[in-house]
């Protein structure tokens, strides 16, 4: 306890006071005695702290405030869109493209540069990479809690069911999007590019589902639990996994490098198979011992989650295989309803949703300039792209759920899901567009179609599966 003081009480000013001049007055001693000295000389490439490095741009100033602004517009969207019957995620989605080219961009490009500056300010792409590097977080960790509210046990009941349509739903699309290539590759390419690597990507591109726009959708409308629903995200993931196998053979064909589709598509194999006869015994062993637990949640417990979640997407990244995989297999093998997948998912969702996700719809973003398309017939095929996109997985979907026992109106719903896309697709058309294959002026076709059928798909929603009271 402290004891009374006696002393004036201007006593302790004063020292308080003293006490910085005696620092300041050792300082400027220190520094007097220091003038005369000489360091040795200066390392090959070190910077100077007189003379900065010309052109270096704050990476963290540029990257908090692209956050800033894409998450405080994307919220204010969200409402909006949701009040006009849309999930929040497309006001994200909208977000990221209203602060890049599209519209920011033409009307101020200072301010969008002020954001993610431009290769003159940047050249180095410092802070795009940045931004990446936050966005492909949020990404992963996002499919992770997908996987961990995914309901494994129902799904289990329906996979032969859920194969079929995932496939259908894959070949259709691609059938009819390779068919496509034909009227697009004579207007939207160049002699460059090889007939078949266009047709292939455009294909690809089609024929994704976006399993974490899809798995939003669902949980804004509380779908994830149904039957529907759950077979919806069982064909969503089983679509994305064969379209990384897909797109595996797709860029070896554009790179002659077919070998490396074959090794890609046997290491995603043999991780399936140990994720779910290795890893899932052992989580499930692990999550009883801490069900079986009266006391708090093990201080471990969240940072050895973590690290397996990044493990297990960084085995899926070096396979070849995207990163959001591993996460979402991680997720699925852990036991969806115990105590350790409520408090991960408590801790977690927030943070992942509000602030790092929005990172990835802001690159989205910067990359669609919808004033690529221009004149009367370019905007004629982007309608034609968004109509064949939407027959091609509405059809397949509904034929392969009809054929597998639904009724009409739960297959229409399976189409509509299916119909969703987003992530995946502006992923495979990010890499057409990083090896030449598809144009600026086809990206942003590419992307007003995800847009317009994931809008698409909370209307056919609404009328074909009301959501549960």
């Amino acid at each position: 306890m402290k004891s009374s003081d006696p002393r004036p009480a201007w006593v302790a000013p004063a020292a308080y006071v003293l006490m910085l001049l005696g620092a300041v007055g050792a300082f400027t001693l220190v520094q007097h005695l220091g003038a005369g000295l000489t360091a040795p000389a200066a390392p090959a490439g070190a910077a100077s702290v007189a003379a900065p490095k010309a052109g270096r741009v704050d990476v963290v100033l540029h990257v908090l405030a692209t956050l800033a602004a894409v998450i405080g517009l994307g919220f204010a969207l969200g409402r909006l869109f949701r009040y006009l019957g849309q999930p929040p995620v497309i006001g994200e989605v909208v977000a990221g493209i209203l602060l890049g080219p599209s519209l920011l961009g033409a009307i101020s490009p200072e301010a969008m540069h002020w954001l993610i500056p431009g290769p003159d300010a940047d050249p180095g792409g410092q802070v795009r990479a940045a931004l990446k590097a936050v966005a492909q977080l949020g990404v992963v960790l996002y499919m992770f809690l997908v996987g961990l509210d995914l309901d494994a046990g129902k799904l289990r009941h329906q996979a032969h069911s859920t194969v079929a349509i995932s496939h259908a739903s894959i070949v259709a699309p691609f059938v009819l999007g390779s068919g496509l290539a034909l009227v697009l590759y004579p207007r939207l390419s160049h002699q460059g590019v090889p007939f078949t690597s266009f047709a292939l990507f455009l294909g690809t591109a089609l024929s994704v589902t976006a399993f974490p726009v899809l798995a939003r959708i669902l949980a804004d409308r509380r779908l994830e639990q149904t039957e529907a629903g759950t077979v919806a995200l069982g064909c969503a993931a089983a679509d994305d996994v064969t379209a990384w196998c897909l797109l595996a053979f797709v860029v070896g064909v554009a790179q002659a490098e077919v070998g490396a589709a074959a090794a890609t598509t046997a290491g995603a194999v043999g991780f399936i198979l140990a994720m779910f006869f290795v890893v899932r015994p052992v989580a499930a062993w692990a999550c009883r011992k801490v069900e079986g637990s009266t006391d708090r949640l093990p201080p471990a417990a969240v940072p050895v989650v973590l690290v397996a979640v990044l493990v297990c997407a960084l085995a899926t990244e070096a396979i070849g295989v995207h990163a959001v995989f591993g996460a979402f297999l991680l997720g699925a093998v852990l036991p969806h309803n115990g105590r350790l997948a409520r408090e991960v998912t408590a801790r977690l969702k927030d943070v992942v949703t509000v602030l790092l996700l929005p990172a990835f719809f802001a690159l989205a973003g910067l990359r669609t300039e919808v004033g690529l398309i221009a004149g009367w017939e370019n905007w004629l095929l982007c309608g034609l792209i968004v109509l064949v996109a939407t027959l091609g997985k509405w059809g397949g979907t509904c034929a392969a759920a009809r054929f597998s026992g639904y009724d009409r109106r739960t297959a229409l719903a399976l189409g509509a899901m299916m119909n969703t896309r987003g992530l995946m697709g502006l992923i495979v058309l990010d890499l057409g567009l990083g090896l030449g294959v598809i144009s600026p002026a086809l990206f942003a076709m590419m992307v007003l179609m995800a847009l317009v059928t994931t809008m698409a798909t909370a209307p056919a929603l609404r009328r074909l599966l009301p959501a549960p009271g």
